[in-house]
């Protein structure tokens, strides 16, 4: 129980915490992966440490049933079926989004695992959170019409109760760096949704963990990304009844390696993707991870990293995405010259 809130304990906790000795040596860090990407089923993710919660505090109001929202290749959408898929629950995603032009990635996991995906097409003149909320009520409606109860779940699950996955993220971390002997050490994690982010440091300051925590936005926050996280902690801090100060100071916040965009293909977060692959054997994906990993190495590169220091990842999975047809073509271009066709 953490907060005073109960969770159902399926994770394979604690997830690996792994030195890629052969990045730390090119890159003249300490390179350290948390290896969120292994938990355990739905092909694993971030998203399952707040669905503990989520789906625990569905179970205590009688729901038969997870909607959630995100957009069309959702890696959050993905786990939230996987959890309803185990938990005997139906499932369903609404996504502001054009059908993709065929049934791949995380749209096709979705369907594997009987979720439902309405997705509704973009219109002019009309804001995409209008119109989800809209399709959000009619596909409750239609849902609660056939006897089911509906619990619903925000983008990437980051409310105030999700958050609570990635406070004990931070305790279980915290344990694993002072095992190996490692001080001052810093975390960094993608931001997009922010619960992630936002788990992690309500963790480190409330429990005071030796631990410093970087956020790497990969999509522009047209608020600022330091007022939403004041926004989110603000929140946080209510639903808790926390006597808790975060300054914005306190907020370690970096939005300059967004590429301009959520989920664009882009030429260097692809050639970071490489890099991980070609130097450990392990797969980034095109919009979270592999954009955080290319902002890491612009980061060593100007010198925001120092040489030398030790820094743990969050490895927050979505290799799905790599499979998505607006990425894999890039990459199919650029990796044709590795397949050979042999005649003998």
């Amino acid at each position: 129980m953490t907060l005073g809130r109960e969770k159902i304990c399926f994770l394979n906790a604690p997830t690996p915490l792994e030195r890629l000795h052969n990045l730390s040596e090119e890159l003249g860090v300490n390179f350290y992966l948390k290896r969120d990407d292994l938990t355990n089923f739905g092909t694993g993710g971030n998203k399952l440490r707040k669905l503990e919660y989520l789906v625990k505090d569905a179970q205590n109001q009688g729901a038969t049933m997870l909607l959630t929202v995100g957009g069309a290749q959702t890696n959050h959408g993905r786990l939230t079926a996987a959890a309803a898929a185990k938990y005997s629950m139906r499932s369903a995603i609404v996504a502001v989004d054009p059908y993709p032009g065929e049934i791949s990635a995380n749209l096709l996991l979705d369907g594997i695992m009987g979720c439902s995906v309405y997705l509704v097409k973009p219109q002019e003149g009309r804001p995409d959170e209008e119109l989800q909320a809209e399709a959000v009520k009619q596909v409750t409606e239609e849902w609660e019409a056939k006897g089911e109860k509906v619990y619903f779940i925000p983008t990437g699950g980051s409310n105030e109760l999700g958050s609570l996955g990635y406070y004990d993220c931070a305790v279980e971390l915290a344990a694993q760096v002072r095992s190996l002997g490692l001080k001052d050490t810093r975390v960094i994690t993608t931001v997009g949704s922010m619960g992630t982010y936002m788990g992690l440091q309500v963790g480190i300051k409330n429990e005071k963990l030796p631990l410093r925590l970087t956020g790497i936005g990969i999509l522009p926050f047209k608020e600022g990304i330091v007022n939403a996280a004041e926004a989110y902690y603000d929140r946080i801090r209510q639903f808790f009844d926390l006597d808790l100060n975060i300054t914005a100071e306190e907020y370690d916040l970096i939005s300059d390696y967004d590429c301009g965009g959520y989920n664009n293909p882009v030429e260097e977060v692809r050639k970071a993707i490489y890099l991980m692959g070609r130097k450990e054997g392990i797969i980034l994906d095109p919009c979270y991870t592999g954009k955080t990993f290319a902002g890491i190495l612009k980061m060593i590169e100007t010198g925001r990293i120092e040489k030398g220091e030790d820094i743990v990842m969050i490895h927050t999975g979505g290799v799905p995405g790599i499979y998505t047809k607006h990425h894999r073509i890039e990459m199919e271009r650029e990796l044709e010259d590795f397949i050979h066709i042999v005649s003998l």
